[in-house]
């Protein structure tokens, strides 16, 4: 039988630090009171002359990577953020045993930071981390909303974003593995997994890819191979960048 370590969710989420920027989420600070939620961010577009969080990200990535196409940094954007929240989710999972509530009315995010996304939780409200649970809070409180913002907006398609949602969880799910076995944390690491598998079961995430052990191959692509100078991540569906402009699959 397998003993599961876990601790107290404790206010500053401090067992999550060890593991790297990706997994930290801060509880304290003036962001606080002076960035927007996530929220606001997948909200209808402010009124004009307020800033719209989400556009302007996008714009940032778009200005940083040279982007072509908005859509090429939305998707860029939206895989970034998804990857910090399903590394927050796991990592409180395997190492808490427990969620904290991340209702997008209680995660500030500064759309103008570096990567990984800041974010920085209000409160700390202790809910179960079975995977209903984490799909809620990440999948419908989180990728849902945001995906259909980018559409809206960008015109990203719905496949892209799911793809990248896939992407995400699976290199969120193998940096914790590799961190739990590299400390002894067998349990930590199995219970990553396990979850993992169990979220790729979901219906908005089983047809992204395909998950072998820690290792994910997704069946769409998310665009970086046309910034300058980018080229296939390691989990696209192509084996080499196209050489024309067709549409991606699941664009």
């Amino acid at each position: 039988m397998l003993l599961l370590l876990f601790v107290d969710l404790d206010p500053d989420l401090a067992v999550l630090r060890p593991l790297g920027g990706f997994f930290v989420l801060r509880t304290a600070g003036e962001a606080l009171q002076s960035l927007p939620t996530l929220a606001r961010a997948y909200g209808n577009p402010v009124p004009a002359g307020r800033a719209d969080p989400l556009t302007f990200r996008v714009r940032k990535v778009a200005d940083t990577l040279r982007a072509p196409e908005s859509r090429i940094a939305a998707s860029v954007a939206q895989q970034g953020l998804a990857a910090r929240l399903w590394s927050v989710a796991l990592g409180c999972a395997a190492l808490y045993g427990h969620l904290p509530d991340l209702d997008a009315r209680l995660l500030h995010w500064d759309p103008d930071g570096s990567a990984p996304d800041d974010l920085w939780l209000a409160e700390v409200r202790p809910l179960p981390a079975d995977p209903a649970t984490v799909a809620d809070a990440v999948l419908h409180g989180h990728l849902e909303p945001l995906a259909a913002a980018l559409n809206a907006r960008h015109r990203v398609a719905a496949g892209l974003l799911w793809g990248n949602a896939g992407s995400a969880l699976a290199g969120a799910a193998r940096q914790l593995v590799q961190w739990a076995r590299a400390h002894g944390r067998t349990d930590a690491a199995a219970h990553a997994h396990a979850l993992t598998a169990e979220l790729f079961a979901h219906p908005l995430l089983a047809g992204t890819g395909t998950l072998t052990g820690t290792a994910f191959r997704r069946r769409s692509c998310c665009l970086y191979y046309r910034v300058p100078g980018g080229g296939l991540c390691g989990d696209c569906c192509f084996t080499r960048a196209p050489r024309s402009s067709p549409r991606a699959p699941s664009e």
